[in-house]
């Protein structure tokens, strides 16, 4: 039965991984995956990590299974994060968090909930997305759809187009937008732009889905909310999908978040239910430890503080090397004006490079980046920045 299997083909993203692992130039760089790394190339784990971890480890008292949805205390934590101390959402008792393997995870429940409890709906995702977005949905049996997001002729946001396509979209349906630090083009709304899009899919009767994957990386943590507060409002209802992998740099722990929202209290219960039931039939109860950690971080103010600290030096870290990429393609006599990048946020940038070029940086310098053209900026050194700037001003 399994001989006449045929093979899957790579992902998009971590297949240029796996070619990357065995390329055996030693001068190769990866452009590819969204991981952060320091000036060294290297993924670091935070201090305030580290000691988070210790304590963890010393206070445990049980390896026995979690709740369904995961500990409270966890939960508490992620709302204070994403809404703030004193948010209407929190004190009126109208959010449930549950605790998720990652943001992935969080997705994917997220597509089990909308395919069981609104299986007419369709999800909206920008064009273009993050690429396993599509397959997520898919897995699930949501049919999804796409709205413009992206102008290339402004190497921005086409933010007119959006909200026409938006305003066309069926009432009932659910739109996923980026929370902040657009993947892939690094582009976000404006804080009034966030206000007329909140307008305009409430006005509409859509739910709104929001991947929060990059809290912190674009302006600040509490600044980086502020577009998904605009979807708070008394009365209104959206699901919200956290990841922790990159503001607390704990990929290979996968600690994510689903938060839903209701209109009013009375309704939590039963949507909680309905999520808790289809966590039940996917992996049954979340993994512990990086919850733990996380728990900790957020509950101690001393910890707190320095994690806030550990987040902004890998933003300003990020901001920093796109000032530096710019600067040094033109001094390598690139011809494109790319000061475009210095506006994106987060780890990626829409270069505007062609698939084709992104497939001779591959074969000839080994220089491993998305067909798309995004790039992960996080993955660029002082010491690769000069022969990847080299290799661009080639090919284009």
């Amino acid at each position: 039965m399994l001989e006449v299997i045929q093979a899957a083909p790579p992902d998009a993203i971590l297949g240029l991984t796996e070619a990357f692992r065995k390329d055996s130039n030693p001068n190769k760089i990866n452009l590819s995956v969204g991981v952060y790394q320091d000036e060294t190339g290297t993924t670091p784990i935070l201090e305030s990590v580290q000691q988070a971890g210790r304590q963890v480890v010393a206070n445990q008292q049980s390896k026995s299974y979690l709740p369904i949805d995961g500990a409270p205390a966890y939960a508490a934590a992620v709302q204070r994060l994403i809404f703030g101390h004193e948010s209407e959402v929190v004190t009126a008792g109208r959010a449930a968090t549950s605790h998720t393997p990652g943001g992935t995870g969080a997705l994917r429940v997220a597509a089990d909930f909308i395919k069981q409890n609104l299986p007419a709906a369709t999800v909206w995702l920008s064009e273009p997305t993050w690429p396993n977005h599509p397959n997520i949905f898919a897995a699930a049996g949501v049919p999804t759809r796409s709205f413009p997001y992206f102008d290339s002729t402004t190497q921005g946001l086409a933010f007119d187009q959006a909200c026409k396509a938006i305003g066309e979209i069926p009432e009932g349906d659910v739109i996923l937008l980026h929370g902040c630090c657009h993947n892939p083009t690094g582009i976000d709304p404006t804080a009034d732009q966030w206000s007329q899009l909140a307008e305009v899919v409430s006005e509409r009767g859509l739910l709104p889905l929001l991947d929060f994957a990059y809290q912190g990386f674009a302006e600040g943590l509490q600044e980086d909310a502020a577009g998904l507060q605009k979807f708070c409002q008394p009365g209104s209802e959206l699901l919200i999908c956290s990841s922790f992998s990159k503001n607390f740099g704990l990929y290979r722990e996968r600690v994510g978040a689903l938060t839903v929202v209701v209109p009013d209290h009375e309704v939590i219960g039963p949507v909680q239910s309905q999520v808790k039931r289809c966590i039940r039939s996917n992996y049954s109860n979340p993994p512990a430890h990086g919850a733990a950690l996380v728990t900790t971080i957020l509950e101690d103010s001393k910890l707190t503080d320095q994690w806030h600290g550990e987040v902004a030096s890998m933003r300003d870290r990020i901001n920093e090397t796109r000032k530096a990429l710019v600067k040094t393609l033109a001094a390598k006599g690139a011809t494109a004006d790319y000061s475009f990048m210095t506006r994106q946020r987060g780890m990626f940038s829409f270069s505007g490079l062609t698939a084709e070029q992104v497939d001779t940086l591959r074969e000839k310098y080994s220089i491993y980046i998305v067909r798309s053209g995004r790039i992960n900026v996080a993955g660029i050194t002082p010491k690769n920045i000069e022969p990847l700037c080299e290799a661009i001003a080639e090919v284009t």
